[in-house]
């Protein structure tokens, strides 16, 4: 029997309470959102093993997962870095 995904399941239960839209996959230690509608990147989760926090990445102009900003690796709680993709304050997911 597979082990339950408390992470994958916030996650896919934060999408179906904004609407959906979204795609969530399970890859190489973390969990990728995309636009259901186009495909393209939206965010990456990458749990960092210190609680609930994970590291939040964008997809860069280099096409590929990249940190957001220049100071390294951007760790927040899984609730608030899905507010944070929501928000997009800096406007790099939604593009």
């Amino acid at each position: 029997m597979k082990k339950p995904d408390p992470y994958l399941a916030r996650i896919e239960a934060f999408v179906e309470q904004k609407g959906g839209g979204v795609i969530i996959r399970k890859t190489a230690g973390g969990y990728s959102l995309f636009l259901e509608s186009s495909g393209k990147p939206v965010a990456r989760f990458r749990p960092t093993g210190q609680g609930d926090a994970v590291e939040v990445k964008w997809w860069s102009h280099r096409d590929r997962w990249d940190d957001i900003g220049d100071f390294g690796p951007m760790v927040m709680p899984l609730d608030k870095a899905l507010e944070y993709v929501t928000e997009d304050p800096v406007g790099c997911f939604w593009h």
